[in-house]
C-alpha cells in the first residue's frame, strides 16, 4: 500500500467535503473528515463501474449516515461517475445533483437513506437480494459484496437491531458494515445517551466483529480483507475522530452539522501540505488513483458479460430485468363473495408463479395476511421471506430488494401496524420504486381486538403521501384490477384489505379501477351520489335501493384509489359526482371533502366487540346511513 498516496487521497476527500459544506454554508463536515481515511482505503476494495452504475454484479455501497453525503459525492466525482466538479460546488442547491442527503437521482447513489438506521436495513436488504440473485443466476454471475458506512445514530435507531438480527440469522457473509465510532453526537459525547458494548451486541446477532483504528491504513485494509473472507456478516468498529485535521474543531460535536469556517479550513489545508487558498483542489496523482475504477470496472464488467453469454442465463436474466405484465393471468372472482385479503392471497400466488422476480413476506402474519406463496419455498432458495415481527426493517429491506434491479417485493402486515414501517414506505415513495405493501384487517371490522388494532386515520395518512397509490378494493375483481394498475405504475402501492367477506359487485357502468373511482350505479338526474371504498361500497348500494323506493335517484361510486381519482379530468369527475355527494368510509377520511359535500365516517377510535356489532355501533348500517343521507338532502 502506498500510504503517502492514500494520505493525499484522504486529504483530498476531506477538503472537497469541507469546501462543499463551506460553499453551501450548510451541511455536515465532521463525519466526512473523520471517514476520509476509510473511504480512501475502501476505494481499492470496491468492485464497480462508474461508466455503468447499474451493472448487476457491482458491489453495493450504502451510506447509512446520509448527512455525510459530501464524502460520497466527492468519492463519486473522483471515481469517474457522471458528477462534475461544478456539481460538487452546487452542493445542497435547488435541483442540484448533490442534494443534502443522497437521492437516487445522483449517479452512483444506490438508495436514498435519509433518516438514520434506514441505510443499515437497506444494506441487509441488498445482501439478502444478492444471495437470492446468486441462487437464481449462480455464483459465477453474482459474487459481489455489500458495504455500509454507519454511525452511532444508525445503531441507536431500533431498525438497525431488527435488520442486523436477520443478517445474522441468514449468515449474510456478503455484508460488511463499517461503524464510524467517533463517540460524538449532536448534543455532545455519545455516552450521555449510548454506552452499549457494540462488539458483544453484534456477536450475539451472529456477526464477526473487528475493532480498528479508523485512521490507520494498514488496520483498515486488513479488516476489509478479513471481512471479505468471513463466513459471517461483518462489523468493523472503526475508532475515528470527528472532523479529523480540523484544528480546534477536531473531536468536537460542534463540527457535526455546521460549516467549519474559512480560517479553520485554511489552517487544515496548510497543515496537510495543500494550498490554503485553493478550493476544490484535486491533484493529477489523486485523480489518477481514484479514476482507475473506470478502467478496472469496465474490465470487470466485460469479463462478467462474457460469463453471462456462456452461462445460458441471459434470456432468464432479461425476463427478471424486464418483466412482462401484459401476459399475466389473474384469478377471476366474478360472483364470488370473498374477503379481499383472501382474493389478494390468490392474486399474489398467481403473480409469484408467473413472475420470477416476484417475492415477499409478512411480519410474522402470513396466515392472517394470506400472503404465503404456496409451494414456493423459503428464502434463500424460495420466495417466502420471513421477517419476524420487524415491520420497519421489513419495509427497508424490501426497498433494497426493489432497488437491486431484478425483484418485485411485497411487504405485509395488519393495516394498523403500517405505523411501524411508515418511514420506509415514505422513502419508497420518494424513490418511486415498485414496492408493494399489503395491509389486511383494514377497518373497525377487526372487531374484538379493539381500538388498538382498528385503523382509523391510516387511510388518510397514506393518501397524503406523494408518489404513492393506496388501493382499498371493494371485491375480488377490483383487487385483481388494482394489482394490474400497480404493477404498471412507477410508484409504490398499498393494498388495504378486509378480513371479513365482501359481496361481489356487478360490472361498473362507467370508468374502472384504473380511473381511481368509477360508477357502479348511475341514475338520471341523481339526487345523491354515494362515494365509498372497500366494505362500505356494498352498504351504499343497499342505501341506494332504499332511496329509490322514495323516488330519490342515486349514483353509487366505488373509489378503490383516491390518488388516481384525484388525477382524473374535470369532465370525468363531473360525470361521477352529481347531486349531493356523500363520502362513506369506516375511517376518519376528511380528505373526501375534496369530492364530497358530506362525509359519513369515524372521528373517534374504535371499540372492542364482534365486527358486526362494532359496525352497527358506529352507524354503518343501511338504516343509519339512510338517515344521514336524508338529513343532508
Amino acid at each position: 500500500m502506498n500510504k503517502a498516496l492514500l494520505k493525499k487521497q484522504a486529504d483530498t476527500l476531506r477538503f472537497l467535503s469541507a469546501d462543499m459544506v463551506q460553499r453551501a454554508n450548510s451541511g455536515h463536515p465532521g463525519a466526512p473528515l473523520g471517514l476520509a481515511d476509510i473511504m480512501s482505503v475502501l476505494s481499492y476494495h470496491l468492485k464497480h463501474n462508474p461508466k455503468n452504475p447499474t451493472w448487476l454484479n457491482r458491489d453495493r455501497f450504502v451510506l447509512s449516515g446520509g448527512h455525510a453525503s459530501s464524502l460520497l459525492y466527492g468519492f463519486l466525482h473522483l471515481s469517474g461517475y457522471d458528477l462534475s466538479l461544478d456539481d460538487l460546488k452546487d452542493f445542497r442547491k435547488l435541483h442540484s445533483k448533490t442534494p443534502g442527503h443522497p437521492e437516487i437521482t445522483t449517479p452512483g447513489v444506490e438508495i436514498a437513506t435519509g433518516p438514520l438506521g434506514q441505510g443499515i436495513a437497506n444494506a441487509v436488504g441488498f445482501a439478502m437480494a444478492a444471495k437470492k440473485a446468486e441462487n437464481l443466476l449462480g455464483s459465477d454471475l453474482i459474487d459481489h459484496k455489500v458495504y455500509c458506512l454507519c454511525g452511532d445514530g444508525d445503531l441507536e435507531e431500533g431498525i438497525s437491531y431488527e435488520a442486523c438480527s436477520l443478517a445474522g440469522l441468514h449468515h449474510l457473509n456478503n455484508l460488511i458494515i463499517i461503524y464510524d465510532s467517533n463517540e460524538i453526537s449532536i448534543e455532545g459525547k455519545v455516552q450521555i445517551a449510548f454506552n452499549e458494548d457494540i462488539k458483544m451486541r453484534f456477536e450475539a446477532q451472529g456477526f464477526e466483529v473487528f475493532k480498528i483504528n479508523g485512521h490507520d491504513y494498514d488496520e483498515i485494509n486488513e479488516a476489509l480483507e478479513r471481512a471479505k473472507k468471513s463466513s459471517k456478516p461483518s462489523l468493523i468498529i472503526a475508532k475515528t475522530t470527528i472532523a479529523k485535521g480540523a484544528g480546534k474543531l477536531e473531536g468536537s460535536h460542534h463540527s457535526h452539522g455546521a460549516p467549519l469556517g474559512e480560517e479553520i479550513i485554511k489552517e487544515a489545508k496548510k497543515n496537510a501540505g495543500f494550498d490554503e487558498n485553493e478550493q476544490f483542489f484535486i491533484s493529477e496523482e489523486v485523480k489518477f488513483a481514484f479514476q482507475s475504477a473506470v478502467e478496472l470496472g469496465d474490465l470487470a464488467q466485460a469479463k462478467w458479460d462474457k460469463k453471462l453469454e456462456q452461462s445460458g442465463k441471459k434470456e432468464f436474466l432479461n425476463k427478471l430485468l424486464n418483466p412482462n405484465f401484459k401476459k399475466l393471468v389473474l384469478p377471476d372472482f366474478k360472483g364470488k363473495d370473498i374477503a379481499t385479503r383472501d382474493s389478494n392471497g390468490e392474486i399474489i400466488n398467481a403473480l409469484a408463479t408467473q413472475l420470477e422476480g416476484f417475492l415477499g413476506g409478512s411480519a410474522d402474519l402470513a396466515p392472517s395476511n394470506k400472503t404465503e406463496l404456496k409451494g414456493l419455498g423459503d428464502f434463500v432458495e424460495g420466495k417466502n421471506l420471513h421477517f419476524g415481527i420487524r415491520e420497519h426493517a421489513m419495509a427497508a429491506i424490501n426497498n433494497a430488494f426493489a432497488r437491486y434491479g431484478i425483484f418485485l417485493p411485497f411487504s405485509a402486515t395488519f393495516f394498523i401496524f403500517s405505523e411501524y414501517l411508515k418511514p420506509a414506505a415514505r422513502i419508497a415513495a420518494l424513490m418511486k420504486i415498485k414496492h408493494f405493501f399489503i395491509f389486511t384487517h383494514d377497518s373497525i371490522g377487526v372487531g374484538e381486538d379493539g381500538p388498538t388494532h382498528q385503523p382509523i386515520e391510516q387511510l388518510s395518512t397514506f393518501r397524503a403521501m406523494p408518489n404513492f397509490l393506496t388501493f382499498r378494493p371493494a371485491d375480488g375483481n377490483e383487487n385483481a384490477k388494482a394489482w394490474q394498475v400497480a404493477l404498471n405504475a412507477d410508484v409504490p402501492s398499498a393494498f388495504v384489505l378486509s378480513r371479513q367477506k365482501l359481496k361481489a359487485l356487478d360490472e361498473g357502468v362507467f370508468g374502472d379501477v384504473e380511473n381511481g373511482a368509477y360508477l357502479l350505479k348511475e341514475s338520471k338526474e341523481p339526487k345523491f351520489s354515494l362515494l365509498a371504498s372497500g366494505s362500505e361500497v356494498s352498504l351504499c348500494l343497499g342505501v341506494a335501493k332504499e332511496l329509490e323506493k322514495q323516488n330519490l335517484p342515486c349514483n353509487v361510486i366505488s373509489m378503490p384509489c383516491y390518488e388516481l381519482f384525484e388525477k382524473q379530468s374535470k369532465e370525468y369527475k363531473q360525470r361521477l359526482l352529481k347531486g349531493k355527494v356523500i363520502g362513506v368510509e369506516a375511517a376518519n377520511s376528511k380528505e373526501l371533502f375534496q369530492f364530497c359535500d358530506a362525509v359519513y365516517g369515524i372521528s373517534s377510535f374504535g371499540e372492542s366487540g364482534k365486527d358486526k356489532d362494532v359496525f352497527e355501533h358506529f352507524g354503518f348500517s343501511v338504516s343509519k346511513l339512510l338517515e344521514f343521507v336524508l338529513k343532508n338532502s
